[in-house]
């Protein structure tokens, strides 16, 4: 922005940060606060979990263990990022390709920034030989997606992807149509396991679970609630 001058210049200074303390406070704040980058050193100790995949095409479970990093641990400004993976299986089939993986992910990890893209990317992955249903009903198209299941789960725990929830209508909905279903089934002398969703259940198009049961004439999906209905 231009300002016009009036008077007769007599003198002048040269300004200098140290004149706006308003700005200079903010600079020095933020100087200290580590954010995460590949420079950063790896600690020696990390904290972290494990989660056991087992699927339908191996015999053999996969441990899945994500390391994380805190950073600025007992400030106002601390952080708790993913550093690593591992991936540990007794099944050698896929060893290639797992290590690649990992390493390629941890390194993401390293880097910084916004890793949330990983997940889509690894569930966009499909198997040419089809995927399978894991423990819920819940549709996989392959090994990797389920993998980046796990990394979403992580994210989620802690704090860097926001849950997938129902709102409170969606969740009354799906609890009503449960319980008239459960009723039904009880009438006909047939009950399913707690937890689950019943096996004469279809595939949802939306959450890719099989839970998609007819009510009234109209198919609704006790997972999500998705009803072409309304």
């Amino acid at each position: 922005m231009s300002i016009k001058i009036d008077q007769k210049i007599v003198g002048y200074t040269v300004a200098s940060a140290s004149d706006d303390k308003s700005a200079d406070e903010p600079l020095e704040a933020c100087a200290d606060v580590i954010q995460m980058h590949e420079k950063v050193e790896r600690p020696g100790m990390l904290q972290g979990s494990t989660y056991k995949i087992k699927t339908p095409a191996s015999e053999h479970a996969l441990y899945i263990t994500i390391n994380d990093i805190v950073l600025n641990p007992g400030t106002e400004h601390e952080l708790r990022r993913p550093f690593e993976v591992f991936i540990n299986s007794k099944n050698m089939d896929h060893f290639q390709w797992i290590v690649a993986l990992t390493r390629i992910v941890s390194a993401v990890f390293r880097k910084g920034g916004d890793v949330t893209f990983l997940v889509e990317e690894l569930h966009s992955v499909f198997d040419p030989r089809g995927g399978y249903f894991k423990k819920g009903g819940k549709y996989m198209p392959s090994l990797v997606a389920e993998i980046g299941d796990v990394i979403e789960e992580h994210l989620v725990r802690i704090g860097l992807l926001k849950p997938k929830g129902l709102d409170e209508h969606q969740r009354k909905l799906i609890a009503e149509k449960r319980a008239e279903f459960e009723e039904f089934q009880k009438a006909a002398g047939e009950v399913a396991e707690e937890g689950h969703f019943p096996e004469s259940a279809d595939l949802c198009a939306k959450c890719s679970t099989k839970a998609v049961i007819q009510m009234d004439g109209c198919m609704v999906c006790l997972n999500c609630g998705d009803s072409k209905c309304g």
